[in-house]
C-alpha cells in the first residue's frame, strides 16, 4: 500500500505542472472521450505512444504510472484471460491439444502448490504467477501417458485477442491519464479546477463547491488513509499477523483487525477535518474568497485545441472509416 500513488500530489517541473487545472481536467475528459471512440487496435496502440510522449515530455516518471496501474493488474490479467478462454470469434491462430490424467493433473496441483508457497519470496510475482500459467499448459500439453482419461484444447483466436488487447489498452489509458491529472495538479488548484468547470450547473441549482470540494477532500484522503492503513499493517504484522496466509476464517479475522482500526481513524480524521474548517469559519453555501487566483495561459489553449482536434480525428475516423 505505501506504493499507491492515487490521489498523491508529487512536485516536480514540466509542461503539465504548469498547466491550469481547468485546462488538465477538460482535456483528461476530453481524451477519456476519444479513447472509448476509437475503435481500432492500431490507433488504440497510436494512442498509447501518444500517452508515452506525453509522460516524456512532461517529465513523469514512468515508475509512478506503473504503480498506478498495480491495483489493477488482476483487473487486466483477469479480462485478458476471460477473452482468451471464452471468446471463440475470428479466425483460429493457435490450437493444441491438452491431455488430462491422474500424473498430469498431479503434477499441476504440485506446480500451483509450489506457487502458491514460494509466491511471496518473489519480487515479479504477476511473472511467476504467468510463468506457472505456462507450465502448468506445458505439462497438460506434453505429458500423453495411458492414463488419460479425457482430452481437450487450449485455443486463441483473432478476435479474443484483438479484443483482449483492445480492452487492456483502453484501461491503462484512461488510468494514465487520471494518475497524470493527480500526480500534477495541487488538491487545492484541483478543487478550483473542478469549481471552475462544474459553475455551469448552477443553471439548474447544483451547488458546484460542495461537490468540488468533497471530491478534492475524497482525493486528498486517499494516499493519508492508506498510509495509515499500511502503518495498522506493519503493527498487525509486529504481533504475528500474517495478511497473506491462514485459512478463510483467520483472513476474515485479520480483515476485521484492519477495518476496525481504519474506520475510527476515519471518523477521527473527518472531525478533525470539520473543526478545521470552522475553525476557519467555512459556511458551506456561502461566498468565500480565494488567496491563489487561476490563470489562463496560451500553453492552456494550446493543450486544449490539442486535444479537442484528437476528438475530432477519433469521431472522423470511426464515422468516415
Amino acid at each position: 500500500m505505501k506504493n499507491i500513488v492515487i490521489g498523491r500530489y508529487v512536485p516536480g517541473k514540466g509542461f503539465l505542472y504548469d498547466l491550469d487545472p481547468r485546462t488538465k481536467l477538460i482535456a483528461l475528459l476530453v481524451l477519456m472521450a476519444a479513447t472509448f471512440i476509437i475503435d481500432e487496435l492500431i490507433h488504440m496502440a497510436a494512442a498509447i505512444l501518444l500517452i508515452g510522449v506525453i509522460l516524456v515530455i512532461g517529465r513523469i516518471s514512468v515508475k509512478r504510472v506503473y504503480l498506478g496501474l498495480r491495483p489493477l493488474l488482476f483487473l487486466l490479467i483477469f479480462t485478458f484471460a476471460f477473452q482468451i478462454l471464452f471468446n471463440t470469434q475470428g479466425d483460429l491462430l493457435f490450437e493444441t491439444p491438452l491431455y488430462y490424467s491422474p500424473i498430469t493433473l498431479g503434477l499441476v496441483v504440485v506446480i500451483v502448490l509450489i506457487w502458491g508457497f514460494t509466491k511471496r519470496f518473489i519480487k515479479f510475482k504477476l511473472l511467476y504467477f504467468l510463468a506457472t500459467v505456462f507450465l502448468s499448459l506445458f505439462v497438460l500439453n506434453t505429458f500423453t501417458e495411458p492414463l488419460v482419461f479425457a482430452t481437450g484444447t487450449f485455443s486463441i483466436y483473432e478476435d479474443a485477442l484483438e479484443m483482449a488487447l483492445f480492452i487492456m489498452l483502453r484501461l491503462i489509458i484512461i488510468v494514465t491519464l487520471s494518475t497524470i491529472l493527480t500526480i500534477t495538479t495541487k488538491p487545492t488548484d484541483l478543487n478550483l479546477g473542478l469549481e471552475s468547470v462544474l459553475k455551469p450547473l448552477k443553471v439548474i441549482r447544483v451547488n458546484t463547491e460542495e461537490i468540488a470540494m468533497i471530491i478534492s477532500i475524497a482525493l486528498r484522503y486517499i494516499p493519508t488513509l492508506l498510509d495509515e492503513a499500511n502503518k495498522i499493517m506493519l503493527a498487525q504484522a509486529s504481533r504475528g499477523v500474517d495478511f497473506q496466509e491462514g485459512k478463510l476464517k483467520e483472513k476474515v479475522m485479520q480483515i476485521v483487525s484492519l477495518l476496525v482500526p481504519m474506520f475510527i481513524i476515519s471518523f477521527k480524521r473527518s472531525d478533525e477535518l470539520a473543526n478545521a474548517m470552522e475553525a476557519r469559519s467555512f459556511i458551506p453555501g456561502h461566498p468565500r474568497t480565494r488567496l491563489h487566483l487561476l490563470t489562463w495561459k496560451t500553453l492552456d489553449t494550446v493543450v486544449l485545441v490539442v486535444s479537442l482536434t484528437l476528438l475530432i480525428s477519433s469521431i472522423s475516423i470511426r464515422v468516415f472509416l
